[in-house]
């Protein structure tokens, strides 16, 4: 669709959001609304999309980057002042797609076919519309006899007939940037507001008998826009539920949707099993066969096929095949786990690489390590990575053993096959296939027991 482009009207503050945070970017489902509206408009084939920015322009250029174009509209004087301001970027695109920045459940499949119908009808201007039970606050779409677009009503001006019609006006259209331009230029803000209303633009179209056609969106949930944090709420449950949907469909059994919160960029494999009280976030890519929760959190993480990971929060981390984590295992930033690790409960990991079938069982802190193949780590075991000022690198090479209650002060390197006696404090690099003892003797003194049995006795 290279004649067309879409303006993305999102310069306003949003103020029932009660928010320093421009309205448009606050989140749901891993993105913020702006992003669902933009993802949208990419996945129906438009690739030139301009977003029009006021409130908070530099927060909202920042978060979206530099892909798209951006076009100021300093003061908010209405939709219409909003498109024009877009019209030197639009370039000579024939065709104008116009969204608004704040409804995040549009479906590709429906902006592409308002495309395609307004292009088959040839239509000067074509409207989404929705059917909705309750009209209530929106612009009434009203029709001559022939069934054709005669002009859009708002709520405020309406009589009671034209209040009873259920087709309402979504603030989404297409126009021919022919007419749209010449347009825009007599609009003027004969209105409470004082603002250029883009509603004015279909007026004009309709005077002047050009063909104004409407096309009803299939879902009206799709319409819905968020003014507030109930609304957000609301839109935020519908995402879930429709991205839930979609990925049982594909294969994913979800054992309860309605406590299960993936995030729309999660990319999941079939016959993967998801507990409840999961989240699913960012980036996360999950692999076919897998098992997640109950009470699992995974933001930007990958799990390779088949592995389990139970009661865990795992950040920017990679599970690899076969591995079982958890239950209740923290894996930080930077956690590497090779083909079928076990890490256990109460474990937490950072910036380190576990190697293939290796084991780190329970209670124990592993940070900036690096461990080899067919490791075992035994309870309690801690890498002593931070002096005060530098973390420093530990490394335990292929087939080691870690006795309980090991400290490990590095920068050490325990070797291939040495073993670490249980309740070491490890200050040396420990060769290969040696065993290494760093712990107190110990000393039994006799009569010691019966005399403090005795002195407790005397306190009593």
């Amino acid at each position: 669709m290279a004649d067309t482009v879409a303006v993305i009207l999102a310069a306003g503050q949003g103020k029932r959001m009660h928010s320093r945070r421009p309205k448009v970017l606050h989140r749901i489902a891993g993105r913020c609304l702006v992003e669902h509206v933009l993802a949208a408009v990419g996945e129906a084939g438009i690739k030139k999309q301009i977003v029009v920015i006021g409130h908070g322009a530099e927060e909202v250029r920042e978060a979206l980057g530099p892909e798209y174009t951006y076009v100021l509209q300093e003061q908010q004087l209405g939709t219409g002042h909003a498109l024009a301001r877009a019209r030197e970027a639009a370039g000579t695109a024939a065709t104008v797609l116009v969204l608004c920045g704040d409804t995040p459940l549009l479906r590709p499949a429906t902006l592409a076919r308002l495309l395609k119908e307004h292009r088959d009808r040839q239509a000067a201007v074509t409207i989404l519309t929705a059917v909705l039970d309750d009209p209530t606050g929106y612009g009434r779409i009203i029709r001559d006899g022939q069934g054709m677009v005669a002009g859009i009503v708002e709520e405020r001006d309406a009589n009671p007939v034209e209040k009873a019609i259920r087709e309402i006006n979504t603030g989404i259209y297409c126009f021919e940037a022919a007419y749209l331009w010449p347009f825009l230029e007599q609009l003027q803000p004969n209105n409470d507001q004082g603002e250029y209303y883009l509603t004015d633009v279909v007026g004009l179209a309709c005077r002047e008998n050009l063909p104004v056609q409407a096309v009803a969106a299939g879902d009206p949930e799709e319409i819905l826009g968020v003014n507030d944090r109930a609304q957000l709420a609301k839109a935020g449950a519908i995402l879930r539920r429709r991205i839930n949907m979609g990925l049982m469909q594909a294969g994913v059994t979800i054992i309860d949707p309605e406590t299960t919160y993936i995030d729309a960029t999660v990319r999941i494999g079939p016959d993967t099993i998801i507990y409840p009280g999961t989240f699913l976030e960012g980036n996360t890519i999950i692999e076919e066969g897998c098992s997640l929760g109950p009470g699992t959190t995974l933001r930007d993480c990958q799990v390779g096929k088949g592995s389990q990971v139970i009661h865990t929060v795992a950040l920017e981390s990679e599970i690899g095949p076969g591995c079982q984590v958890g239950p209740f295992a923290y894996l930080r930033p930077g956690t590497v786990l090779d083909a079928r690790v076990k890490v256990g409960d109460f474990v937490e990991i950072k910036a380190s690489r576990i190697g293939a079938g290796s084991k780190v069982p329970h209670l124990t802190y592993l940070g900036d390590t690096t461990v080899g193949t067919g490791v075992n780590i035994g309870a309690g075991t801690i890498t002593c990575n931070y002096d005060g000022e530098k973390k420093w690198p530990t490394v335990i090479e292929d087939g080691a053993f870690i006795g309980s209650n090991s400290n490990l002060v590095a920068p050490v390197r325990v070797g291939a096959g040495a073993l670490v006696g249980a309740g070491s404090t490890i200050t040396e690099d420990v060769p290969a296939g040696s065993m290494a003892l760093a712990r107190g003797r110990q000393v039994n003194l006799s009569g010691r027991s019966k005399k403090s049995s005795e002195k407790r006795q005397e306190k009593g």
